[in-house]
């Protein structure tokens, strides 16, 4: 963090255990870690409210712009398709509707294998109940 490495560590740990004293030591690192902590925190804060500013200001927008921007091929091709109107083609419509209808039908099959699990759950459910209330017949001496 500060460019100090173990062995300068221990120095300014040997100094801070002659000069404070083994006695007021932990509660020297105590203060110490709750103002970091304290320090840290308002660290977040400022950064979150910088980035709540950037965003009321449109900063994001502008960036997003400027990465496409940036990219002319992209850029380019996406503009193109929005003024002619192909983003979605004949084939690509049909697909989509194929698509669509597969689905659909998955789903159907999905909801009716699940009302008949369900059915055979409560049926299984059922006898067991009636399993466990059936009187056991007492079992004769022989």
């Amino acid at each position: 963090m500060f460019g100090l490495g173990w062995s300068e560590m221990l120095v300014v740990g040997i100094v801070a255990l002659i000069v404070i004293g083994p006695k007021d030591l932990p509660g020297l690192f105590r203060t110490l870690g709750q103002f970091t902590g304290k320090a840290r925190m308002m660290a977040r804060e400022f950064s979150r409210a910088m980035e709540q500013a950037a965003d009321e200001s449109g900063v994001k927008e502008v960036s997003k712009t400027l990465k496409a921007a940036a990219n002319p091929k992209q850029f380019g091709t996406d503009k193109i398709k929005e003024a002619t109107g192909m983003t979605k083609g004949p084939a690509t419509q049909a697909l989509s509707a194929e698509r669509q209808a597969a689905k659909e039908k998955m789903s159907d099959a999905m909801a009716k294998a699940a009302v008949e699990r369900k059915a055979r759950e409560a049926e299984d459910a059922a006898i067991a109940a009636e399993a466990a209330q059936a009187p056991k017949a007492p079992k004769a001496d022989t």
